[in-house]
């Protein structure tokens, strides 16, 4: 009500009134406030004008927080394996940026989901050469049906050098229809969402990808449409129960 009044506005690190001071990130403290609130809370947030406490989702934070923000999106593990392996696609984002948001949560949700589709081609690494007036370079590592790859290739930039040094993997008659960029969420450090449309031999798919590396992210997105490409084009009719 002071704030208000006055205009001037509440630092968020002030003792007691400030947004810090009901902003949790370390894992600790978000398991110990989940499970009762007045463990690190002497009063509610709600008491001193704020909605709620804010658990902060970064590379502090533990299952808990992460199982319980999953739960609040309406995302469900079926398994104990399959909430590690999706907390461990959490721990690898939050060394990359600081804070994760409930949108880069929903596209960890959807990589788990692609994962568990037979993919031909796995991304391991790249590397990347640019400097201005010289060719840009990528050197591309994969896995192709288990087995180790590398490729090299130059490109009018490193998108255009990445897809290539995939094609050196897996050559193909492949046409990019389609290539956008999205930034899922706000800031510089954000995840930036890559989406592909490839046609080959009369079959077009769409590719998807994410990272907080641009380059990385469509290279992922063009593995991803690759691997659709290789996969039996039969589907499974839910309605006749025969394939298509």
């Amino acid at each position: 009500m002071v704030s208000s009044v006055t205009g001037f506005p509440v630092q968020p690190n002030k003792a007691i009134v400030g947004a810090n001071a009901f902003a949790h990130e370390a894992g600790i403290h978000q398991d110990g406030v989940l499970k009762q609130r007045d463990t690190y809370e002497i009063m509610r947030a709600e008491d001193v004008g704020w909605s709620a406490n804010q658990i902060v989702l970064g590379k502090h934070s533990g299952r808990t927080a992460f199982r319980e923000r999953m739960s609040t999106l309406g995302i469900e593990f079926e398994s104990e394996a399959e909430l590690n392996a999706a907390f461990g696609r959490f721990k690898d984002l939050a060394d990359k940026k600081h804070e994760i948001f409930d949108d880069d949560l929903q596209v960890l949700a959807g990589e788990g989901a692609a994962q568990e589709e037979h993919e031909a081609i796995r991304f391991v690494g790249l590397k990347t050469i640019s400097q201005t007036g010289e060719i840009p370079i990528a050197e591309l590592s994969l896995e192709y049906e288990g087995e180790p790859r590398s490729s090299r290739a130059e490109g009018d930039g490193l998108v255009d050098a990445a897809f290539k040094a995939v094609e050196e993997v897996v050559p193909g008659n492949r046409n990019l229809m389609l290539y956008s960029v999205n930034a899922i969420t706000a800031g510089s450090d954000s995840q930036g969402e890559v989406s592909v449309r490839l046609q080959e031999d009369g079959r077009v798919v769409n590719g998807q990808g994410a990272d907080t590396d641009i380059v990385v992210a469509s290279v992922k997105a063009y593995i991803n449409g690759v691997n659709k490409l290789q996969a039996s084009p039969q589907r499974f009719n839910p309605q006749s129960g025969e394939t298509i």
